[in-house]
């Protein structure tokens, strides 16, 4: 048992800060209060503790491609199977991919992140390889799979269903590429699926204004009008979005995830944020590829906190960025699988304590800390 005293704390679901102590007990919250001290005391002296970061969006297979394609296409980077990721993940040895995502996985805990959502390529292979390298490493990957078999213009479905299937008996959902190469029978299955199983399905959406347009032309849709009408349960980019494409996400009570970073290196755009807010969306955020971006999502915080700001002419809500990287999963219902924890009594202990610089506790993470600044990063596996 330890307290952790004299710090600002982002308290539950709208990160209240509050400065009270919490009591840790066997990896729980058991209280929150001005005046607890039980066992062990951390005094941390008006340090910021934030919920750690969940990175929504990642593909950690890429950790062995760093920095390799830049300046090329969007489709000569990832559009499977012959992008240059896709070809370098066929060509790696299983011990270098081991070795590679087990790396970033530790840039992530050191950085503060608990959770991240990967897009698992490599089938149940790959799905195995990344369980085999996450297993000593106090992070929680949640796993999204994917088959070769999903892809083509006239695939066979009951191919499609049997490996969507197996896929679900080791992984945590399933996350085809995009519309570009997938058929809407396909997608239907793996939505349906994976909703029967209480599972993650996850698609990428509206990434490129190009594929947004090539939609419109094929099917008298946007890719996220698809996405929505296929009731996928994670949208991933919504960079540029089409007429009514945001209404359509928040009338489906659509979880969708931003990678600022991600479209900015890969020169798409930049999605509309402040107008997502004041829809009343909660986007989540994430790295996206490794190959393109260090998975550290203050990073990615302080990024989109500015690139908003300046490409919108108008000052983002660092309160409402935050949450994205930690408490808005808490309110979807993948958050079954992921298992995010809010700083509120009876919840796992999950949280990081930043070194404060600034009156906001808010700028203080997404505008003034670095990995440096973390004093200490709890979680389920890690015990002070």
């Amino acid at each position: 048992m330890f307290t952790i005293s004299n710090g600002i704390i982002l308290k539950g679901q709208n990160l209240l800060p509050v400065h009270e102590n919490i009591v840790v007990d066997d990896g729980k919250i058991i209280n929150i209060g001005k005046d607890l001290k039980e066992g062990k005391i951390i005094d941390v002296d008006g340090a910021v503790v934030c919920p750690s970061f969940i990175n929504s969006h990642i593909h950690i297979g890429d950790s062995i491609i760093k920095d390799e394609g830049y300046a090329l296409s969007l489709s000569e980077m990832v559009k499977p199977p012959n992008g240059v990721k896709h070809r370098a993940l066929a060509d790696a040895e299983n011990d270098e991919l081991i070795e590679s995502m087990a790396q970033s996985m530790w840039d992530m805990v050191y950085s503060g992140t608990t959770h991240f959502i990967d897009y698992r390529e490599g089938g149940i292979e790959g799905v195995k390889l990344l369980k085999k390298a996450s297993e000593d490493i106090p992070i929680k990957p949640i796993i999204l799979a994917r088959d070769d078999s999903f892809y083509g213009d006239d695939p066979d479905l009951s191919k499609v269903k049997n490996a969507v299937r197996k896929l679900l008996k080791v992984a945590d959902g399933i996350a085809p590429s995009g519309f570009g190469e997938i058929t809407d029978d396909v997608a239907m299955i793996i939505s349906q699926e994976c909703q029967k199983q209480g599972k993650i399905s996850s698609i990428h959406v509206g990434e490129s204004e190009n594929n947004q347009i090539d939609s419109l032309n094929k099917f008298n849709m946007t890719e996220i009008e698809k996405g929505v009408n296929a009731d996928f349960s994670q949208l991933v980019h919504l960079t540029n979005p089409k007429n009514n494409d945001l209404n359509l996400v928040l009338k489906a009570n659509s979880n969708i995830v931003l990678c600022p970073r991600a479209n900015a290196s890969l020169n798409v755009g930049v999605a509309p944020l402040n107008k997502m807010l004041k829809l009343g969306l909660k986007p989540l955020i994430g790295s996206d590829n490794v190959m393109i971006n260090s998975p550290n999502m203050l990073r990615e915080l302080e990024f989109c906190l500015k690139i908003m700001s300046v490409y919108y002419n108008e000052y983002l809500n660092p309160c409402e960025l935050l949450k994205m990287a930690t408490t808005n999963i808490c309110d979807f219902k993948i958050n079954s699988v992921v298992q995010k924890s809010l700083i509120e009594e009876q919840n796992f202990a999950e949280f990081i304590i930043f070194k404060s610089f600034s009156k906001n506790p808010y700028l203080n993470i997404c505008n003034r800390c670095e990995t440096k600044n973390i004093l200490y990063t709890i979680n389920k596996k890690v015990s002070i």
